[in-house]
């Protein structure tokens, strides 16, 4: 990647180093979850870059959360409405803040308009939190997806958030188009970048058809689309079980509750394993992976996963949205969204070897040409820099933002320092 990554050289030219500040809504888990690997990896990006970088974050520490000093990067907690924050982000002065999801943008971004207004404010979606809220319902009233869901507040509130932002990072080309087309959100205020996979680590060889066995599944049983599709394929199981007795299915995930364990009936090869150190390692070993996704939205790091180890998987259209190009390319295995039409392609995937070596062979094409870490990298560096030249410029094409950040701001603003008001009288 070619971005300086040496400080000193920008001392020696007499700029400073751009201080990044990332305002995160948990401590980033990369091991329990896809937002944990997106937020590592735009992590990264940003000390490769050069910049100096710093989390915050008002959560509590997690079971599975990632040492970010080994990643050479600082931490910071911070509190919720709290005037705390306006005195330390005075004193870290950051160049750009990125606000991890909606939530973190609605309850910090007036602070840092006030304190540093100068500052890159940057939105990190992750995924649109309002479609999959909405896909969330649509699934619960067993319909389709209406514009009454979509339209809903938090759909409001979360394209409110985009607009008060100089820029957001859309995960998927879907939202993209979502955003662009149905919420008429102007195509400067957005930046494409989905996963970020070095290719150049890519594993050359994996295990051979015939040296694995089983299907597998994984997720945090905390996000509500992977429990659903646990449920779904615990319905699911006994007819693929039906056809290929010896087979076994294995779900991994962070936080499994009682209520998933309870699921565990090895007598049925229906295995609940719970959270694993290596997911590559478990994922290499499947024959296929199965992510029969009825609602959600962004990308999905599992079957992300699977293409890592070149496992060929079957899955629906939700969980393929946005990572492959239905025209031009071929899914890595199958994409069903009928009950019998899933049994059906895991049966056949798992027993029809040529036809699992065609699906494979096609996971190595996809990544490169999607996923590319090395061009998106060089991409989120390029837009940001170009803000950083002229972001004056790029805010008076954004009215729309202006105009929110005018009224809608003020009334979050004022309900913040109420609460903090209240919170000091309660100290005392």
């Amino acid at each position: 990647m070619s971005i300086n990554t040496d400080n000193s050289i920008a001392k020696q030219q007499g700029t400073a180093v751009k201080k990044v500040l990332v305002i995160g809504y948990v401590w980033p888990e990369p091991n329990s979850s896809a937002a944990g690997v997106h937020m590592l990896a735009m992590l990264r990006v940003y000390k490769q870059a050069g910049w100096q970088v710093e989390f915050a974050t008002p959560a509590q520490p997690s079971e599975h959360m990632l040492d970010l000093s080994v990643e050479g990067i600082t931490t910071q907690a911070i509190e919720l409405n709290c005037d705390s924050f306006d005195k330390y982000i005075l004193e870290y002065n950051p160049s750009m803040v990125v606000f991890d999801r909606f939530m973190m943008e609605e309850q910090f971004g007036w602070r840092v308009e006030k304190n540093c207004p100068q500052a890159l404010r940057v939105l990190d979606t992750s995924d649109l939190q309002c479609l999959r809220h909405a896909r969330h319902q649509a699934h619960k009233a067993k319909r389709e997806m209406s514009r009454g869901d979509l339209f809903s507040d938090m759909a409001k509130r979360e394209i409110a958030a985009i607009l008060r932002s100089d820029l957001s990072f859309i995960i998927s080309d879907f939202e993209m188009r979502l955003l662009i087309d149905t919420f008429k959100v102007d195509a400067s205020l957005l930046c494409h970048i989905p996963f970020l996979v070095d290719l150049a680590s890519l594993k050359q060889q994996t295990r051979s058809y015939e040296q694995r066995q089983h299907f597998i599944t994984i997720g945090s049983f905390r996000h509500e689309p992977n429990w659903d599709a646990i449920l779904y394929l615990q319905s699911l199981w006994p007819k693929i079980c039906q056809q290929i007795p010896q087979a076994e299915l294995h779900i991994y995930g962070s936080y499994p509750p009682p209520k998933a364990t309870a699921l565990h009936k090895p007598k049925m090869g229906f295995y609940i394993k719970g959270w694993v150190d290596d997911v590559h390692k478990v994922m290499e070993s499947a024959r296929v992976c199965l992510a029969p996704l009825r609602f959600g939205a962004g990308i999905k790091g599992k079957l992300l996963d699977a293409m890592l180890n070149q496992t060929p998987s079957v899955t629906s259209s939700i969980g393929s949205e946005a990572m492959y190009d239905k025209a031009t390319q071929q899914w890595p295995g199958r994409v069903e969204d009928g009950e019998q039409a899933f049994i059906d392609a895991a049966v056949e995937l798992y027993q029809n070897q040529a036809q699992w070596q065609a699906a494979q062979a096609q996971i190595k094409p996809l990544l490169h040409d999607r996923y590319d870490a090395k061009r998106l990298e060089n991409k989120i560096v390029k837009t940001i820099e170009s803000l950083f030249l002229d972001v004056e410029q790029h805010r008076l094409h954004n009215f729309s933002g202006a105009m929110l950040r005018h009224h809608s701001m003020q009334s979050t603003k004022y309900m913040s320092q109420w609460i903090a008001e209240k919170n000091k009288g309660e100290v005392k």
